[in-house]
């Protein structure tokens, strides 16, 4: 099946979403044309709440289809569009992708993601106060432990689930990506975590979050860089 290119596929998204940012290497890996359309949730927006009423982005429209949950949404890309896969075919492989998909969106983002950009720059946004040190602190350290947990994995591997790309691969790098904007990410702490995220950022699906700009955030010089 070829991808539908219309401009009636959208995504309603946030540039430093995760889930977002997931979707949209999903997308642009299958090379699928998608129209982005920024999203401030947070303001429940009555024309949004009637696209999702859970509030949340994602939110993809595709032809006359319209869809929620980053998971769900990868799911039925990875059915609809094979090609290139990003699930591998063994029963055993596929469920090794299914549970770093899980432990990055829910694990290391409940300890790492949501601590450290909420505090940083979400709070900000919202006029929520100032950043909470204590939850500060308590991401710094957690994304250490993370860190050497994915050191570890490429020890074993050549990507995180196997020694294909997956959508493993992509649930990590938006998360650190998002990260990096902000520069949490201690790239020092592991060679092996830093070539394998030079290798995933380097590839054209990379490209449109390379690009993105959030009033009032810059990112580093690095971000960009192919090379660090």
């Amino acid at each position: 099946m070829q991808p539908e290119r219309t401009t009636t596929n959208r995504l309603y998204h946030f540039p430093l979403s995760p889930f977002c940012r997931k979707v949209r290497l999903s997308l642009a890996e299958k090379r699928i044309e998608v129209e982005l359309v920024e999203e401030r949730y947070w303001e429940q927006d009555a024309d949004f709440l009637r696209r999702n009423p859970a509030g949340k982005v994602p939110v993809l429209r595709l032809g006359n289809r319209m869809m929620a949950e980053s998971a769900a949404i990868c799911e039925y890309l990875e059915e609809a569009y094979p090609n290139p896969p990003l699930m591998p075919r063994d029963p055993e492989t596929r469920y090794e992708v299914r549970r770093l998909v899980s432990w990055f969106d829910d694990k290391f983002n409940s300890e790492v993601t949501k601590k450290l950009m909420s505090e940083r720059m979400f709070k900000k946004m919202m006029g929520a106060g100032a950043p909470d040190s204590t939850t500060l602190k308590a991401g710094i350290k957690a994304i250490k432990y993370h860190l050497d947990y994915m050191t570890w994995l490429l020890e074993q591997r050549r990507w995180l689930a196997g020694n294909e790309m997956s959508l493993a691969d992509f649930a990590a790098a938006a998360h650190l990506s998002c990260l990096d904007y902000r520069s949490e990410v201690d790239w020092n702490r592991s060679e092996i975590v830093r070539d394998w995220y030079a290798k995933i950022k380097s590839r054209p699906a990379f490209r449109s979050l390379l690009a993105d700009q959030v009033p009032g955030f810059l990112p580093p010089a690095h971000y960009a860089d192919l090379d660090f």
